[in-house]
């Protein structure tokens, strides 16, 4: 073993070390408290009716993820009430789900957050055009059969809201709990009059219709009138020739309402996978359409529900910094180290000042010691030389010498022993001056 590590004193090291290693664990027990676990490599989604909007943007959504090895797994539900009770109940496992602006209000023990707007979901009101000439006021309906959507879908919630704003109800009106394809084959039969169908310009039903014969799509009147009676609506024109120009689809100018469509998510969900939504849903919903012009989509918006710091900050700086240059799991990995390092260094720079010190410390208090002894010693001499004859005031002194001669020390602190040593010697020298033989 070196000559300087034999000098070293164990003892005080362990008594620096000990409590040191104790506090960098404390550190990383703490930061461990704050710091997510690995992202799970499945996010599950709440979407809505077979063949609707909300299923065909969680398959896009799914191409997405699956670049970035996470699996998305759809939930086919009754609509936006239905994934906002899923998403309500703890005991259902999902993580995330579509919701039509106005369908939900925020609970006090909701723990939900927004991940912002995601597209225009207008409201479109089909009617059979020899059933109903002209009708440009939800009015108009009265008394005619109505398709207002399955029971607990965000069509039926909204359909019912301008239903009863134009005083039209069950009493009145024939209305009639159903949507899906099927509707298409129940007006070209003449089994129903008019269809409410809330969803963007590609859904399959919207389609549909737009291409039946004998289908008008109304222009509602009043549109203006109901943004400012439901604070969730937005006004939308589409213009003539927007769907098909060379059928002239639709023939004139058409003026519709529409919710906006978003996405809420526990706020337990992980953060990264809350980065990769906000990510697939800029690619799916950033393009241009008929309603909203390139990168409209998504944005920040004014839901009841509080907007995730995740997506705040995408709408603030984009995509994540380690993430554009590098893999998911790698970019992933660091930040969660990033999380464990910083207290962590917090811990090792103060540390790393003040353990030599107290190391330090440790090593010049026993050479004091022996100075209080002495100079204890010292003391006695000067006042009562008599008291005890040389022998016995060297044996004394020698009992100091000695243990000083024990100390184990570094050689940083060699200096202070041999001082020790030489003060010792001047006590002897003392000793011999002040006693007799």
């Amino acid at each position: 073993m070196p000559e300087k590590l034999k000098l070293l004193s164990w003892r005080d090291i362990v008594f620096v070390a000990l409590p040191s290693l104790l506090l960098i664990i404390g550190a990383f027990w703490l930061a461990a408290q704050f710091i997510k676990p690995a992202p799970p490599d499945q996010l599950i989604v709440s979407t809505g009716g077979e063949s609707g909007a909300y299923q065909r943007f969680a398959a896009r959504y799914k191409d997405v993820l699956a670049r970035y090895g996470v699996a998305l797994v759809a939930k086919p539900s009754a609509g936006s009430p239905e994934n906002l009770e899923r998403l309500r109940n703890p005991e259902f496992e999902v993580d995330a789900g579509f919701i039509q602006g106005g369908t939900a209000r925020l609970g006090e023990e909701d723990e939900l957050v927004s991940l912002g707007d995601m597209y225009y979901e207008p409201l479109w009101i089909f009617y059979r055009e020899a059933a109903l000439r002209g009708g440009n006021r939800v009015l108009d309906l009265k008394g005619k059969r109505v398709a207002i959507g399955g029971a607990g879908s965000g069509t039926h919630h909204l359909a019912m809201e301008l239903l009863a704003a134009n005083g039209l109800d069950a009493k009145n009106t024939k209305l009639i709990e159903v949507g899906g394809l099927s509707l298409v084959e129940s007006m070209q039969k003449g089994e129903v009059d008019a269809v409410f169908v809330v969803g963007p310009t590609q859904s399959s039903l919207v389609w549909a219709l737009l291409y039946t014969p004998g289908v008008g799509l109304m222009s509602l009147a009043h549109a203006e009138a109901y943004t400012r009676r439901f604070p969730h609506l937005a006004r939308l024109v589409l213009p003539r020739g927007a769907i098909d120009l060379t059928l002239d689809i639709p023939p004139h100018d058409t003026q519709l309402v529409s919710p906006m469509a978003t996405l809420l998510v526990r706020e337990d969900t992980h953060p990264a996978l809350i980065d990769l939504l906000m990510q697939a849903a800029s690619e799916v919903h950033g393009q241009p359409g008929v309603f909203q012009k390139p990168g409209e989509f998504p944005r920040a918006g004014h839901s009841e529900f509080p907007l995730s710091k995740e997506a705040e900050r995408y709408y603030k700086s984009g995509k994540p910094f380690l993430q554009r240059y590098l893999p998911f799991w790698a970019a992933t990995l660091i930040d969660r180290m990033v999380v464990m390092l910083v207290p962590l260094l917090a811990v090792l720079v103060p540390l790393f000042k003040f353990a030599p010190q107290l190391y330090g410390w440790r090593v010049r208090s026993r050479i004091y010691r022996r100075y209080g002894e002495l100079k204890f010693l010292e003391n006695e001499i000067n006042e009562e030389p008599e008291r005890h004859s040389r022998a016995e005031w060297m044996e004394k002194l020698d009992a100091i010498e000695k243990d000083a001669s024990g100390i184990r020390t570094p050689l940083t602190f060699s200096d202070m022993l041999y001082t020790l040593r030489g003060h010792i010697d001047l006590v002897r020298d003392m000793i011999l001056r002040r006693t007799a033989a």
